[in-house]
Order: structure tokens, then sequence, then C-alpha cells
């Protein structure tokens, strides 16, 4: 899924590719994708493109005189940009095209999803807040009020595990499953520590983690072409994903907890005290 740092790069590269430029077209594929129908997509058509912001995960087009084209690229969706699109309309069909938004030079962006579980979602609105996880959004972690105060009084009394309060977007906004790894990693904090029972010193290294880890990620990927950015998420991970492989801090093996529809990844020796966290899921499977 996309998290933060890949859609701040998205941002980046819209705010080049797309600022000053009509939109022409939107040609919507599956139609699951929309979420609005007022105003509906031709609002958009005639446009010009005067900015593109993130909120969180998602990303707003601004236009000078319509609505604001909002999407959550969800956990399989990606954006792929074409500096000369295919003539003629798509072919609504089993493929992963969900829509595509043409300019007036002849280049634009289609929008996929892989995958069975469609969750992709496109708004199109007078203002990006009145899409529901916009509005509930929590505060922007690299937001220059952002400080080890304000991370302070987010988590104090959240009786749930550092993981699942990291990745609560109406707590802190942007970080998702990948990252929230990769921050208590390098906070070496267990992802199954309550998020209340942090001491001073423990909150000022899970603050210096998230900033650290996050901003180090947005600095990798600006420049990068959107088509190279999962790969370039990937390069940068060190527990995320990397199950069985030695953690590049202490060379103990990275270990799994494995969910329903998820999982995590953490080093024993640098978060939990060498101790393995229990996983239920594959106990069940291995009886």
């Amino acid at each position: 899924m996309p998290e933060l740092p890949e859609v701040e790069a998205l941002k980046d590269f819209l705010t080049e590719h797309l600022v000053g430029h009509e939109i022409v077209r939107v040609l919507p594929v599956a139609i699951s994708v929309l979420k609005t129908y007022e105003p509906p997509l031709s609002a958009l058509e005639g446009q010009e493109v005067t900015a593109v912001h993130r909120y969180g995960k998602f990303l707003d087009l601004r236009t000078a005189d319509g609505p604001h084209l909002v999407t959550h690229l969800a956990r399989a969706g990606w954006l792929h940009w074409k500096d000369r699109l295919p003539d003629g309309p798509p072919r609504p069909g089993k493929g992963p095209l969900a829509l595509r938004v043409a300019l007036e030079t002849g280049a634009g962006f289609d929008l996929t999803e892989a995958g069975t579980q469609k969750r992709l979602a496109v708004y199109v609105v007078a203002d990006p807040h009145e899409v529901p996880g916009v509005a509930r959004l929590g505060p922007d972690p690299l937001a220059g009020d952002f400080d080890e105060r304000r991370l302070a009084e987010i988590l104090a009394g959240e009786r749930r595990q550092l993981k699942g309060a990291l990745r609560d977007q109406s707590l802190i906004a942007g970080v998702g499953n990948a990252y929230s790894d990769e921050i208590l990693h390098a906070a070496k904090m267990s992802p199954f520590k309550l998020a209340a029972s942090l001491s001073e010193e423990e909150t000022r290294r899970l603050y210096a983690a998230l900033r650290d880890t996050l901003t180090e990620a947005v600095e990798r990927s600006r420049g990068v072409a959107a088509g190279r950015l999962k790969a370039e998420k990937k390069s940068g991970l060190r527990v995320h994903g990397r199950t069985g492989e030695p953690c590049p801090v202490c060379g103990d093996t990275i270990r799994e907890v494995s969910f329903a529809d998820s999982s995590l990844q953490y080093c024993p020796t640098c978060q939990t005290g060498g101790k393995p966290l229990a996983d239920r899921r594959m106990s069940r499977l291995l009886k």
C-alpha cells in the first residue's frame, strides 16, 4: 500500500506534470471506484489544474474554477503516468484499469488496481474535507507543529498496542503497515507495547524514529518517477517484508506475526529483548 512517503512523492511528481495544464477528459472504466456522484466527473473537464496536495494517504488535485479530484490508492492501487495516452477510450473489462485522466497535451495518467479486493476510491468534491477519510485524519507527522508533546498527547490514554496506534489514521495521518514496522524497529520497541505505557524517554525515541524514518523515505523517493516508486520503497525497508533475512542492525533473524489480512515484521534482538512474539495464526497451522 502506498503510504505517506510514496504519496508525497506522487504529489511532487504530479505538481510538476499537471499544474498549469487542462483536463480535457476523465474516463471511468471501473464505476466502483467512484464514491461521489455530484459534482459529476465531467465537471473536471475543461478545468486547469492549479495545485496538488496530500492529506495523509489521499491525493488532491485542485482545479481553477471547478471541483477537486481526490484519490485514495488503497492497498493495491497505483498511478501510472503516460507522456502519450493511447488513442481512443479504454475498453471496460477485467483488467486493472480503473480511471483515466487526459490533458490537452495528450499526456495524462491511469489509475489501476490489482487483485480482487477493489478498494481504490475516487471522489469529486467542492472541498477535500467533504471526503470522510480526509475529514477524520489526525495530524500529519511531518508537519512543522508536530512535536514530541503532540505525540505524547495523542498516545496518552491509548490502550491499544503501538503497531495499531501508529496505523490509525485518526491518530496520525499517513503511516501504514510497512512504515509502522520500520518506525518501531528504528525506535527499538515491540509492536505489542501499549501506546499509553511509554515513558518520556521512550516517547522521545519514538518521535525521533517516526520523523527520521518518514523524512528519509520522502527524500529517497523525491525525484523518482511514479513508475519506480514501489521498487524504491521496497529497497529502503529494513524489516518489513523481510521475514527470515538478517536484521541489518544486529544480524538476528527477522520474524513475522501473521493476522487475517496482514502481517508485521520485527527483530527480536532489537525490539523484544530477544523473545519471539506469539504468532497464534502460525501456531494453529503447525498443530
